[in-house]
Protein backbone atom coordinates (compact mmCIF):
# COMPACT_ATOMS: atom_id res chain seq x y z
CA UNK A 1 0.00 0.00 0.00
CA UNK A 2 2.81 2.45 0.87
CA UNK A 3 4.54 1.76 -2.45
CA UNK A 4 1.27 2.39 -4.31
CA UNK A 5 0.85 5.73 -2.55
CA UNK A 6 4.41 6.67 -3.50
CA UNK A 7 3.62 5.85 -7.13
CA UNK A 8 0.61 8.13 -7.01
CA UNK A 9 2.55 10.91 -5.30
CA UNK A 10 5.42 10.64 -7.75
CA UNK A 11 3.35 11.64 -10.76
CA UNK A 12 2.94 15.13 -9.30
CA UNK A 13 6.36 15.47 -7.70
CA UNK A 14 7.91 18.69 -9.12
CA UNK A 15 11.33 16.98 -9.01
CA UNK A 16 10.19 13.71 -10.54
CA UNK A 17 12.90 11.60 -12.22
CA UNK A 18 15.75 13.79 -10.88
CA UNK A 19 18.60 12.37 -8.77
CA UNK A 20 21.44 14.45 -7.30
CA UNK A 21 24.42 12.51 -6.00
CA UNK A 22 26.28 14.28 -3.21
CA UNK A 23 30.03 13.67 -2.94
CA UNK A 24 32.63 14.84 -0.45
CA UNK A 25 34.79 13.31 2.26
CA UNK A 26 34.22 13.37 6.04
CA UNK A 27 34.43 16.93 7.35
CA UNK A 28 33.63 18.50 3.97
CA UNK A 29 30.33 19.86 5.30
CA UNK A 30 28.05 17.95 2.92
CA UNK A 31 25.01 18.01 5.22
CA UNK A 32 25.30 21.77 5.63
CA UNK A 33 25.76 22.30 1.89
CA UNK A 34 22.78 20.13 0.98
CA UNK A 35 20.54 22.15 3.32
CA UNK A 36 21.77 25.39 1.77
CA UNK A 37 21.58 24.28 -1.86
CA UNK A 38 18.55 21.96 -2.00
CA UNK A 39 16.44 23.01 0.98
CA UNK A 40 12.80 23.80 0.21
CA UNK A 41 12.78 21.99 -3.14
CA UNK A 42 11.12 18.85 -1.79
CA UNK A 43 13.91 16.49 -2.82
CA UNK A 44 14.07 13.34 -0.68
CA UNK A 45 17.36 12.95 1.17
CA UNK A 46 18.91 9.47 1.13
CA UNK A 47 21.63 9.44 3.78
CA UNK A 48 22.47 6.42 5.93
CA UNK A 49 24.66 8.62 8.18
CA UNK A 50 21.58 10.40 9.54
CA UNK A 51 19.97 7.08 10.47
CA UNK A 52 23.31 5.77 11.76
CA UNK A 53 23.77 8.70 14.15
CA UNK A 54 20.19 8.37 15.40
CA UNK A 55 20.66 4.67 16.12
CA UNK A 56 23.97 5.40 17.86
CA UNK A 57 22.32 8.00 20.08
CA UNK A 58 19.37 5.70 20.80
CA UNK A 59 21.87 3.03 21.90
CA UNK A 60 23.82 5.58 23.96
CA UNK A 61 26.87 4.65 21.87
CA UNK A 62 29.92 6.96 21.93
CA UNK A 63 30.27 9.11 18.80
CA UNK A 64 34.03 9.52 19.04
CA UNK A 65 35.48 6.69 16.94
CA UNK A 66 39.11 7.81 17.21
CA UNK A 67 39.95 5.33 19.95
CA UNK A 68 37.73 2.29 20.23
CA UNK A 69 38.16 -1.34 21.28
CA UNK A 70 37.61 -4.15 18.76
CA UNK A 71 34.44 -5.21 20.59
CA UNK A 72 33.02 -1.69 20.37
CA UNK A 73 33.98 -1.54 16.69
CA UNK A 74 31.98 -4.72 16.03
CA UNK A 75 29.01 -3.27 17.90
CA UNK A 76 29.32 -0.02 15.93
CA UNK A 77 29.54 -1.88 12.61
CA UNK A 78 26.38 -3.84 13.43
CA UNK A 79 24.55 -0.57 14.04
CA UNK A 80 25.93 0.82 10.77
CA UNK A 81 24.67 -2.24 8.87
CA UNK A 82 21.20 -1.75 10.35
CA UNK A 83 21.24 1.92 9.34
CA UNK A 84 22.19 1.03 5.76
CA UNK A 85 19.41 -1.55 5.54
CA UNK A 86 16.84 1.00 6.74
CA UNK A 87 18.13 3.60 4.27
CA UNK A 88 18.09 1.12 1.38
CA UNK A 89 14.42 0.32 2.03
CA UNK A 90 13.63 4.02 2.20
CA UNK A 91 15.44 4.68 -1.07
CA UNK A 92 13.59 1.81 -2.77
CA UNK A 93 10.26 3.36 -1.78
CA UNK A 94 11.33 6.75 -3.14
CA UNK A 95 12.46 5.22 -6.42
CA UNK A 96 9.23 3.24 -6.74
CA UNK A 97 7.46 6.60 -7.00
CA UNK A 98 10.26 8.07 -9.14
CA UNK A 99 10.57 10.88 -6.58
CA UNK A 100 13.34 13.48 -6.75
CA UNK A 101 16.37 12.41 -4.72
CA UNK A 102 19.55 13.63 -3.08
CA UNK A 103 21.77 10.59 -2.54
CA UNK A 104 24.50 11.31 -0.02
CA UNK A 105 27.87 9.56 -0.22
CA UNK A 106 31.57 10.24 0.16
CA UNK A 107 32.42 9.87 -3.53
CA UNK A 108 35.36 7.60 -2.69
CA UNK A 109 33.86 4.62 -4.57
CA UNK A 110 33.47 5.73 -8.18
CA UNK A 111 32.26 2.36 -9.48
CA UNK A 112 29.52 2.13 -6.87
CA UNK A 113 28.13 5.59 -7.61
CA UNK A 114 28.39 5.29 -11.39
CA UNK A 115 26.65 1.90 -11.28
CA UNK A 116 23.84 3.30 -9.14
CA UNK A 117 23.47 6.30 -11.45
CA UNK A 118 23.33 4.04 -14.51
CA UNK A 119 20.57 2.02 -12.84
CA UNK A 120 18.55 5.16 -12.20
CA UNK A 121 19.10 6.35 -15.76
CA UNK A 122 17.71 3.02 -16.93
CA UNK A 123 14.50 3.88 -15.06
CA UNK A 124 14.31 7.28 -16.75
CA UNK A 125 16.06 9.43 -14.14
CA UNK A 126 18.27 12.37 -15.02
CA UNK A 127 21.34 12.28 -12.79
CA UNK A 128 23.58 15.03 -11.44
CA UNK A 129 26.35 15.46 -8.89
CA UNK A 130 26.99 18.12 -6.25
CA UNK A 131 30.67 17.77 -5.35
CA UNK A 132 31.58 19.41 -2.03
CA UNK A 133 35.29 20.20 -2.04
CA UNK A 134 37.59 21.29 0.79
CA UNK A 135 41.26 21.19 1.62
CA UNK A 136 42.52 18.27 3.72
CA UNK A 137 43.32 20.65 6.59
CA UNK A 138 39.73 21.93 6.60
CA UNK A 139 38.34 18.38 6.56
CA UNK A 140 40.55 17.33 9.49
CA UNK A 141 39.68 20.43 11.49
CA UNK A 142 35.94 19.97 10.98
CA UNK A 143 36.14 16.28 11.80
CA UNK A 144 37.64 17.14 15.19
CA UNK A 145 34.88 19.66 15.89
CA UNK A 146 31.83 17.59 14.94
CA UNK A 147 30.02 15.14 17.24
CA UNK A 148 30.84 11.95 15.32
CA UNK A 149 34.63 11.96 15.04
CA UNK A 150 36.61 9.61 12.80
CA UNK A 151 40.27 8.64 13.10
CA UNK A 152 42.52 11.05 11.18
CA UNK A 153 43.88 8.31 8.89
CA UNK A 154 40.34 7.45 7.73
CA UNK A 155 39.62 11.11 6.98
CA UNK A 156 42.88 11.40 5.00
CA UNK A 157 42.25 8.16 3.09
CA UNK A 158 38.73 9.22 2.20
CA UNK A 159 39.83 12.73 1.18
CA UNK A 160 42.53 11.33 -1.12
CA UNK A 161 40.11 8.85 -2.66
CA UNK A 162 37.50 11.54 -3.33
CA UNK A 163 40.07 13.88 -4.88
CA UNK A 164 41.19 11.18 -7.31
CA UNK A 165 37.62 10.79 -8.57
CA UNK A 166 36.82 14.44 -9.40
CA UNK A 167 37.75 14.11 -13.06
CA UNK A 168 36.01 10.76 -13.48
CA UNK A 169 32.79 12.06 -11.96
CA UNK A 170 32.86 15.17 -14.13
CA UNK A 171 33.26 13.03 -17.25
CA UNK A 172 30.53 10.63 -16.16
CA UNK A 173 27.87 13.20 -15.25
CA UNK A 174 28.93 15.80 -17.82
CA UNK A 175 30.10 19.34 -17.11
CA UNK A 176 26.56 20.79 -17.14
CA UNK A 177 25.37 18.26 -14.59
CA UNK A 178 28.41 18.42 -12.32
CA UNK A 179 28.38 21.16 -9.67
CA UNK A 180 31.47 21.84 -7.57
CA UNK A 181 31.02 23.68 -4.27
CA UNK A 182 34.24 24.99 -2.72
CA UNK A 183 33.25 24.75 0.94
CA UNK A 184 36.46 25.93 2.59
CA UNK A 185 34.97 29.36 3.28
CA UNK A 186 31.78 29.37 1.21
CA UNK A 187 29.43 32.30 1.85
CA UNK A 188 25.73 32.89 1.21
CA UNK A 189 26.44 34.20 -2.28
CA UNK A 190 28.04 30.88 -3.26
CA UNK A 191 25.18 28.85 -1.78
CA UNK A 192 22.54 31.03 -3.47
CA UNK A 193 24.18 30.58 -6.86
CA UNK A 194 24.33 26.81 -6.42
CA UNK A 195 20.72 26.72 -5.18
CA UNK A 196 19.55 28.46 -8.37
CA UNK A 197 21.40 25.94 -10.52
CA UNK A 198 20.00 22.98 -8.55
CA UNK A 199 16.46 24.38 -8.65
CA UNK A 200 16.65 24.83 -12.42
CA UNK A 201 17.84 21.24 -12.91
CA UNK A 202 15.42 19.74 -10.38
CA UNK A 203 12.33 21.38 -11.88
CA UNK A 204 13.31 20.95 -15.53
CA UNK A 205 10.56 19.34 -17.57
CA UNK A 206 10.95 15.60 -18.03
CA UNK A 207 11.37 14.74 -21.71
CA UNK A 208 13.04 11.33 -22.02
CA UNK A 209 10.88 8.51 -23.35
CA UNK A 210 11.20 6.12 -20.42
CA UNK A 211 10.13 8.76 -17.91
CA UNK A 212 7.26 10.25 -19.94
CA UNK A 213 5.91 6.75 -20.66
CA UNK A 214 5.93 5.90 -16.94
CA UNK A 215 4.17 9.15 -16.08
CA UNK A 216 1.47 8.56 -18.68
CA UNK A 217 0.91 5.03 -17.43
CA UNK A 218 0.42 6.30 -13.88
CA UNK A 219 -2.00 9.00 -15.02
CA UNK A 220 -3.98 6.43 -17.01
CA UNK A 221 -4.12 4.21 -13.93
CA UNK A 222 -5.50 7.08 -11.87
CA UNK A 223 -8.24 7.63 -14.47
CA UNK A 224 -9.20 3.99 -14.36
CA UNK A 225 -9.40 4.15 -10.57
CA UNK A 226 -11.43 7.35 -10.77
CA UNK A 227 -8.81 9.51 -9.05
CA UNK A 228 -7.85 13.08 -9.84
Amino acid sequence: MKTFLKLQEGVYDPNIFKAFFLAGGPGSGKSFVVRKTTGGLGLRIVNSDNTFEKLLKDADFPLDFRSMSSDKEKERDAIRAKAKAITNRQQSNFIAGRLGLVIDGTGKEYDKISSQAKGLRGLGYETYMIFVNTSLDTALDRNNKRARKLPADIVKDSWNGVQKNIGKFQNFFGSRNFIIVDNNKADEDVFNKVFKVVRKLATKKVTNYIATTWIQQQLDMKKILGQK
